[in-house]
């Protein structure tokens, strides 16, 4: 064998199965879609990673950042896993693996003792919740906070976002609002209600009309016996919402 092909023998095989589609979004980030196993040995940062019949590992000491995973199978991460959402039958955290996801979709949860899982949402809507009931805390963080290290998560939820507090608020729901605050301020006002009410006014402070699309049927449909002004705000942001 010549000096050429024992150097290339030292080189591990790549192979693409049958089916296998490999893509680069816009952002340049990298998708993989096999039918097998997918195993990770290198870090990246990826769009999305899916495995539709097998599973996907990612071994020890890689650092993986993707939007979207996906396992028919199993998830296996043995190193740092960085995603917006992980959908797999099991999701396994091996001993020392990190794991840092904000929607997570499985029927089993295994996390070693000497692994760390962070976020853990079941969906968008507690996600929106939870900020909300926050919001205060959240401004108060600092502004020289590194997000370097998750880039494509940042700008992929930015991309979705709805108008922000700077945004002029609808006259619509300037006046919900307005009705809402008064009607968390009675004083005969259950804490049921208080507690519901007070999250269609979050996102209504937040003029983020993504959440508040989300929040805001099921909200209103816990208030066993809405008063006129709770009834009134329904209607001004319901009919603000289905013209849009």
């Amino acid at each position: 064998m010549s000096a050429a092909g024992e150097s290339a023998a030292n080189f591990p095989t790549m192979i693409i199965p049958r089916g296998t589609e490999i893509r680069i979004n816009s952002s340049g980030q990298l998708s993989i879609k096999t039918p097998g196993n997918l195993v990770i040995q290198n870090s990246g940062v990826y769009s999305e990673l899916e495995s539709t019949s097998g599973s996907i590992r990612i071994e020890e000491n890689v650092n993986v950042e993707a939007v979207s995973v996906r396992a028919a199978q199993a998830c296996f991460i043995q190193g740092t896993l960085t995603a917006w959402r992980v959908r797999a039958k099991k999701i396994a955290l091996e001993d020392r693996a990190k794991a840092y996801i904000m929607l997570q979709e499985s029927e089993q949860l295994e996390v070693a003792k000497g692994s760390r899982l962070v976020g853990n949402f079941a969906n968008e809507k507690e996600i929106f919740l939870m900020m909300g009931k926050f919001t205060a805390q959240l401004k108060e963080l600092p502004g020289n906070v590194d997000l370097s290290s998750q880039p494509s998560l940042t700008e992929s939820r930015h991309a979705a976002a709805e108008p922000g507090p700077d945004a002029q608020q609808p006259e619509a729901l300037r006046q919900a609002l307005v009705l809402l605050e008064a009607e968390t301020r009675r004083s005969d006002i259950d804490p049921l209600t208080a507690d519901v009410l007070r999250e269609v006014v979050y996102a209504l402070r937040e003029r983020n009309v993504q959440r508040l699309g989300i929040v805001y049927r099921e909200a209103f449909s816990e208030i066993i016996s809405p008063t006129e002004t709770v009834r009134k705000a329904y209607d001004l942001i319901d009919d603000y919402l289905k013209r849009r």
